[in-house]
């Protein structure tokens, strides 16, 4: 009998050593590309042994999550994220990219960089960094609360123009069967690098990831990965 107690008090001690390590992320709800960054960061991070869980919320709220450690950080942001919130940290090199784009109903001309839109009425999701960045300063800018509500409001000619990244555009226009009506101008206003961030927390964590992106990086896996979960996101709508 005391054999078998022994065993299983040693059976117990064992586990949680063995335990899978759980990170939680925010993630901006209903973002496409928020969603295919995710999926590629799952796939680093099983590099690693650790299971990724997913907090899909609005932008702001993913922020406030993130940066008082409420959750471990983001899937992927701007560049710039830690110089306004000093308590998530970038991890390098960038997991993801993103091209923001003009989207319109009736207007035709060639893209030529933020300014090219400045005298439009813009519709932006709330939260998205390189949209309330790109658009600073500008005064008729309309902050959204989600990418459908968006797509719908430029649909019911709230706004000129609304700008996203291309793919997430184009797969919220096709979900909303909109695609008659809404279309992308050409080129995109620029390509962006985003990054994972982790709490200051987890700083012992960052090399880590980093590495492993890097790897999977040079690798073209997680090229593949990507172009592999555009495909399925867009097909599947």
């Amino acid at each position: 009998m005391r054999r078998i107690v022994v065993v299983c008090l040693l059976l117990l001690a064992a586990g949680p050593s063995q335990a899978q390590e759980v990170i939680r992320l925010a993630r901006i709800a209903d973002i496409p590309d928020q969603y295919v960054g995710g999926e590629m960061l799952r796939a680093v991070y099983a590099r690693l042994n650790i299971k990724l869980k997913f907090e899909d919320v609005p932008g702001k709220r993913a922020l406030a999550l993130s940066s008082t450690g409420q959750v471990d950080g983001e899937v992927q942001r701007i560049g710039t994220l830690s110089r306004d919130y000093p308590t998530l940290i970038q991890v390098t090199p960038a997991i993801n990219y993103i091209e923001p784009a003009v989207f319109t109903t009736k207007l035709q001309f060639d893209v030529a960089g933020w300014n090219s839109i400045r005298d439009y009425s813009i519709g932006i999701v709330r939260g998205v960094g390189s949209s309330e960045a790109g658009t600073r300063g500008m005064t008729r800018v309309t902050a959204t609360t989600s990418l459908d509500n968006m797509v719908k409001m430029l649909d019911a000619d709230r706004f000129d123009v609304m700008v996203t990244d291309l793919f997430s555009g184009l797969a919220a226009v096709k979900k909303l069967n909109l695609q008659a009506r809404i279309h992308p101008l050409s080129p995109p206003l620029e390509r962006i690098s985003i990054y994972h961030h982790l709490h200051e927390r987890h700083r012992d964590l960052v090399p880590k990831v980093g590495r492993m992106i890097e790897q999977m990086e040079t690798s073209g896996e997680l090229a593949r990965l990507r172009e592999t979960l555009i495909k399925q996101v867009l097909s599947g709508m």
